[in-house]
Order: structure tokens, then sequence, then C-alpha cells
């Protein structure tokens, strides 16, 4: 990860500078009139020859100006009347996208508040991501040189103190990031389980549960996904205690005992469809069939390591989906967790099926004051909001509202999509208490409507992340590749509304 420094302002003698730049104004000018003044005016000339107006998502890049400087970028953050911690964010993730050449980078943040100044460090760090672990032969000079970002702001302290609430959300994000990008034939459901027991040095508690555990249990519905595989199922269990007494906001309690907030995430770390298989083209994307339950584990670990003041559980279903003698067959009828019995139609509508034992025993053990999982459900989502924003489904009209609010504000984008009981009509079984798909009509709201059948009447929101766990190209704060979506989505959520 980007190494982030932060100093008092002052004039850098050597490597390359990042200005953020406001428009229409010269609260920011002050922040790099020195530096002008010591390249005779390079900086100054070269903008207004750019036409550089300090517009959101404007960017300059001047070579070689003088006073020592390899390289000066300019970055537009718009009126500062209407900066965002958003906005910052984005602004640092498109002036280090210009920068990867370079060893060191400071920034002139002098004009920034301490939290914009430090908003703006998390989306350099954030856009600097990059998975090479299996890049064996890239020469060195084709490789990204920057490891060094520098911060200079005006009151080191206040930004340091909030830089450190963000850097473990960019932990988190990383984390997830490479999860999702680990190839099937090493992220295994039990590799996956070992690597979130290794997150115990952040201070949370992780039950691992075996296929034994499973099957005394009786978690036929995901037992039956991977039936296929040779690689044997997990569900694990992250705990995060941080409440103490005090029970965060909007807390809720129960015999005395604070009742914690739920996260549970769809890890299937290889969809082949199973009997039912999927087309060849395209199939090497299934690796990331497991982002739901990577963004749990990233949130889980970013609550920890910022020592949220909540206390939550994460709990993931980790199975790999394969075709074999003994996989599961369309025309099944299996037994969940809850007792009831699902007819089986396409096995490449497994998902759900995980989903289905997890969450009735998160409702069931935990009684949490909400769940809200995470999946990469369905491409029905995908035909119906592209990859712009994810669809969501809840039966807690406040608990949606504050989603909506914490995708808005973080970037992570939601649109709220209907359940109603008409949809349940296509999941009648004649043989079952249910099918599990109902066909290709409205096929990602019959999902949320199978899945709302296993909540047994508690607050829920479902997230169906198809669209938008990987990217086919750069974004701001996203390099190509996995995206992390819904680790700062939920990290906002949770400090907006459920931390003391």
């Amino acid at each position: 990860m980007l190494d982030v420094t932060i100093a008092r302002a002052s004039l850098p003698s050597s490597g390359a500078l990042l200005l953020p730049v406001e428009e229409g104004g010269s609260a920011t000018a002050a922040a790099w009139a020195g530096l002008d003044a010591a390249t005779g005016g390079a900086i100054s000339r070269a903008l207004e020859t750019a036409e550089f107006k300090g517009r959101k998502g404007q960017t300059v890049t001047i070579l070689a100006p003088g006073a020592g400087l390899s390289r000066v970028v300019a970055v537009g953050l718009g009126k500062l009347a209407d900066l965002t911690p958003l906005v910052a964010e984005e602004a640092g993730g498109a002036g280090i996208a210009l920068l990867g050449r370079e060893a060191t980078v400071a920034v002139a943040a002098e004009a920034l508040t301490p939290n914009f100044a430090a908003h703006f460090a998390l989306g350099a760090v954030l856009r600097s991501y990059r998975f090479d672990r299996y890049r064996t032969t890239e020469k060195a000079e084709d490789k990204p040189r920057l490891s060094e970002l520098t911060m200079l702001v005006a009151d080191p302290a206040a930004t340091g103190a909030a830089w450190h609430t963000l850097k473990p959300v960019a932990d988190g994000v990383f984390l997830t990031r490479d999860l999702v990008s680990e190839p099937p034939n090493v992220l295994t459901p039990p590799e996956f389980a070992e690597r979130i027991e290794a997150l115990e040095k952040l201070g949370l508690k992780v039950e691992v549960f075996g296929q034994k555990d499973l099957a005394k249990l009786g978690f036929g519905a995901m037992l039956g996904v991977s039936q296929g595989s040779a690689q044997e199922p997990r569900m694990v269990v992250m705990h995060w205690h941080g409440a103490g007494d005090h029970g965060g906001k909007g807390k809720g309690k129960k015999g005395g005992k604070t009742r914690p907030i739920a996260f549970v995430g769809k890890g299937v770390t290889f969809d082949s469809g199973g009997i039912s298989i999927k087309p060849a083209a395209g199939m090497e994307d299934m690796k990331w069939d497991m982002a739901g339950a990577g963004a749990v584990v990233g949130v889980m670990a970013a609550l920890a390591g910022r020592k949220a003041k909540v206390d939550a559980v994460g709990l993931v279903g980790l199975v790999e989906n394969m075709p074999s003698g003994t996989a599961q067959r369309p025309g099944d009828v299996v037994k969940t967790y809850s007792g009831q019995t699902v007819e089986i139609i396409n096995t490449d509508a497994e998902g759900r099926m995980v989903l289905a034992d997890v969450l009735w025993y998160c409702q069931e053990k935990f009684e949490p004051r909400f769940m809200i999982d995470l999946a990469t459900l369905t491409g029905a989502m995908m035909i119906s909001l592209g990859h712009e924003m994810a669809g969501f489904f809840s039966n807690d009209d406040t608990l949606a509202q504050q989603l909506h609010a914490a995708g808005e504000a973080s970037g992570e984008r939601l649109w709220r999509m209907p359940l109603g009981e008409a949809y349940d009509k296509h999941l009648k079984s004649d043989i079952a208490d249910m099918k599990h798909v109902g066909g290709r009509p409205a096929g990602a709201i019959t999902a949320a409507q199978f899945l709302q059948r296993f909540v047994n009447g508690k607050p829920w929101a479902h997230l169906d992340i198809a669209g938008m766990a990987w990217s086919s190209k750069d974004a701001p704060t996203v390099p190509k590749g996995a995206t992390a979506y819904g680790v700062r989505l939920l990290d906002k959520l949770v400090a907006d509304h459920f931390e003391g």
C-alpha cells in the first residue's frame, strides 16, 4: 500500500508535486504561489496555456517545471463551497493516476481542511492499488514506482488524526480486492477461511465451521451446492465487539445484551454453474463470485482496524460450485437449515441457496438489529442497472434510506428495487415448499423474494452487486479489476448511524 505521511506545508525541493486547485477562487493559490515564483512563473503559464480552470475532474501535467521538481500535476476540485469528501477522494485518485512513474509525490494541501486532506489521501491510496502477485516476468521499468505520498498541510496533527480513521478502511478495501483478484485454484473455501482466521490479529473473534459441522447443523441448501466439488465448504463467523456498554447509536438490546448488526456474504470461490453449466466464454470471471463474502471480510477488518464503537457479526458461506458425478441435479429437493424444503431448478442459481442457510442461522443465533447480505447474485441485475450502481431490496424503510444515503456519500451507489407478494407466485413448487428460481421475468426480484423467506421477519436488506464487483475500466478511485464494492458503503453506514 502507498505509504502516507503528514507534514507541515513547505516548498518541496525534489520529486513530484500534486496541486489541488479550486475553481474560480484563490484559496488554493497560496499553496503553490511560492513554487510558481521559484519556477519563474512556469506553473501559472502552463495552467493558463492549458486553459485550466480547476473544474472538478480537470487535470494538467507539467513536466520538469524547475525548482528541482520532476513534474507537477494540477487537479481540479471544483468550487470549494461544493467540496465533499467524495469529491476530494476522486481528485486524489485522478491526480495520483498520472504520477505512477514517480517514486515520491507531495501534495500541496495547505488550503484543504484536515478532513478533506485526509480524504484526498484516501482517494490517492485507493487508486494506487495493483494486484501483481503472479507477475513474474514483468520488467522493473514497467512496474509503478510510487511508494510514498506526503501530505503538506496546515494542521498536521488534525490531518493525521483524520487519516488514522480512514487508513483501516483503505486496508479493508485492499484486503477485499486481493481476495477477489485471487485465482480460484488458490482461493478455495478452506484457504479463504484460513485467511479470515488470520484477521484475529486485528481483534476479531473468528469461528470456522467445516463440512461435518455444517452437516450436523443441517445446512442442506449450502451443502447441496458444494457436493459436486472436491473442495469442502466452510462457513466463517467473524465477531467484533466494540460497543462496550453504550451500545452505539440506534442501539438495540435484549435481556441487557447489545444486539449486533450483521453482514452476510455469498462466497462461491468458483462458479461453473454445476450441472447447469455456464457457457465457456467468460467463465474465468466466475472467480469473483465470492465478492459478496470478500466485501463482508473487508468491512469487518475495517471496523476492527479503526476500533469502531459497534457490535457486529460477519458471516460468509464459502463453497465451490462444480459439475461431477456427485453434483446436485436439477429436480433435486433439499431441506434447508430453516426446515423449509426447496426444489432445485437450475444449479447455476446457487448463491441464494448458500445465503438461505447462512441468513437463517444468523437471525436465529444472533438476533441482530438487522441483516444485510451482499451477493453477486443475478445477471438480471446487471441487465437492469449495468455497472453504475447495485440494486438492493429491503423489508425495512429506515434501513433502506440509511443504505441509500451511505451509498451516495461513499460513491458506492444503490438503487432500491421492489418486493411484493405477486412475485412470490413464481416460486411455487408442485413437490416442495418452494422452487428456488422463478424464471426469466423479474429474475433479480424473485431471487430477493426467495431470500426474504429466510430472514424470518427480521429487518433485512439484500444487495445484488453482480454488476459492481469487477470493473473493466479505471475509475478515479478504482483501478481496473476488483472493486471491493460494499466495504466503504457499509463502513459509512456504520459510522453515520450505529456508532457511539
